[in-house]
């Protein structure tokens, strides 16, 4: 059977009817659907494989890789709030090698026509640069995401994404090294994280990712003591999803690249919401702890939401918000 131009794999349910073309692009990337995993919260995917249908997913983010292995940060690393969680990771990984030889080679064998951007982290310019010349000679990486906005290192990470000329910096030196798509993910943690996304566009960025997590802190009341070592950790989850919406909204206005929201989105309608604010995608991260379909579900949601609503391309929903009056 052929398609239709819009008409994806998933358009047929059962119904008898044709649902809406779910397709977006980041930058040349052509995604089945807008539905990705953030960093951090669904490794490869391997984890996950036995719950969640990969071959439903728009794309999946990678945990970051590192040009070394990294040990992470010591003591405790994670701490549930009231609405979220916070982490102090660190970042912990086995490096490039180890991905391209275990991680990416089980996500070909198993989920090859799933779209994978590898996070790629660092502690300086060079240390990016040597896991893009390293990746380049690897196949089934659809796009790059430069992590320059992880709170819990000790350089690197949020050093580099609150200065938009650092984060420019690392940006050109990644462009200049792939054609692959170039994805920036952003800190919150800027007074104006319009400027890092305009810098960082200027830089040769295809897209940029946002928001990463927000600083926050968290005492033992009992011990008297501080919950992690480094005091500070990423506060992810519900709680921060009005100040992403609000980010989202700003860098879509203030740049001409494809934006993908994060921060607290958990379901169909939290993705609906991001893309009216202004992201052509959206990734799901700290609700696959507490759903690990958490993904799937929120497609099916949105893939409702459009038929309800009339929507016959989920990019019509891409920025068009209507004011409150």
């Amino acid at each position: 059977m052929t398609m239709s131009p819009h008409e994806s794999a998933d358009d047929k349910r059962g119904t008898g009817t044709v649902l809406s073309d779910m397709r977006v692009m980041i930058g040349s990337l052509t995604l089945a659907n807008p539905i990705l995993t953030a960093s951090g919260t669904f490794a490869a995917g391997r984890e996950y494989s036995d719950f969640v249908d990969l071959t439903r997913l728009g794309a999946t983010t990678t945990k970051g890789v590192s040009a070394v292995p990294w040990e992470g940060n010591p003591g405790r690393r994670l701490d549930e709030t009231a609405s979220g969680m916070l982490n102090s990771i660190g970042l912990q990984n086995p490096g490039m090698e180890h991905f391209v030889r275990y991680d990416l080679a089980w996500l070909r064998d198993n989920a090859p026509e799933l779209p994978v951007i590898v996070n790629v982290v660092g502690h300086r310019v060079p240390e990016y640069t040597a896991v893009i010349e390293y990746l380049e000679q690897a196949e089934g990486i659809a796009a790059y995401e430069l992590n320059v906005s992880c709170p819990n290192v000790d350089a690197g990470g949020m050093a580099i994404g609150v200065d938009p000329a650092a984060a420019a910096k690392v940006t050109s030196a990644c462009r200049a090294l792939t054609k692959r798509p170039l994805i920036v993910k952003l800190t919150p943690n800027v007074t104006d994280i319009t400027e890092v996304a305009r810098a960082v566009e200027g830089a040769g960025a295809d897209a940029v990712s946002l928001i990463n997590t927000i600083l926050g802190l968290s005492i033992d009341a009992h011990s008297r003591k501080l919950i992690f070592e480094r005091a500070v950790a990423g506060l992810s989850g519900p709680a921060i999803k009005p100040v992403a919406l609000r980010m989202v909204y700003e860098v879509a206005r203030a740049t001409d690249i494809p934006v993908i929201g994060m921060g607290g989105a958990a379901t169909g309608t939290d993705v609906v919401e991001f893309m009216l604010a202004g992201a052509t995608a959206v990734a799901l991260g700290t609700a696959n702890f507490t759903n690990p379909q958490a993904t799937t579900d929120a497609l099916d949601e949105l893939i409702r939401y459009c038929e309800q609503q009339g929507v016959s391309a989920v990019t019509e929903l891409i920025g068009a918000v209507r004011p409150a009056s």
